[in-house]
């Protein structure tokens, strides 16, 4: 009797902690905690552009950077988001102005950077050239920081492995 009601304590409780775990994932597709506002940029009046809309997917230097210079594919591609801190986005689900602060900070601190887009998307952003990137002669860092929490458009070069997708951002500067 004792093993009987310890196993259906055990699997009401493993029950509970499920539905408490359901209630914080968003809804497929959605932004977690749309709660936290964007004060800076609208989906239909972004705040600013990032980057410029690239003649081919990929730069002279990406590509001669690429194993028998074939850089894996990518296309070009304009997307509106807000641009995040990737890494308290995904462990926290912070965006939005209240978190523009903290962002700036993760960013300028080496963090990854994220378009977060209407329908919940993550990009990680990062410069395309590859040379420059590699050398340090650019850097995404300085318009993330500025445009934390704003909504923008951001040109670049998309490009995705497994469950990965990124946005490679030509004409950044140092």
């Amino acid at each position: 009797m004792k093993r009987k009601l310890l196993v259906v304590a055990i699997a009401a409780l493993a029950g509970l902690t499920l539905a408490a775990q359901d209630k914080k994932a968003p809804a497929a597709g959605g932004v977690l905690h749309p709660e936290m506002k964007v004060e800076t940029g609208t989906w239909d009046a972004p705040a600013a552009t990032i980057g410029v809309k690239p003649d081919a997917p990929w730069s002279t230097t990406s590509v001669a950077a690429g194993v028998d210079s074939k850089p894996e594919p990518g296309s070009a591609i304009t997307r509106v988001g807000e641009i995040v801190d990737f890494s308290c986005y995904i462990q926290l689900g912070k965006h939005g102005e209240k978190h523009r602060a903290c962002g700036q900070k993760c960013v300028n601190n080496g963090q990854p950077i994220g378009l977060l887009t209407k329908d919940g998307a993550l990009y990680m952003l990062m410069p395309e050239e590859h040379d420059p990137r590699r050398d340090g002669g650019v850097d995404a860092k300085a318009s993330a920081a500025d445009h934390m929490g704003h909504i923008v458009t951001v040109n670049g070069t998309a490009a995705k492995v497994g469950g990965y997708s990124a946005i490679y951002v030509q004409g950044l500067t140092k």
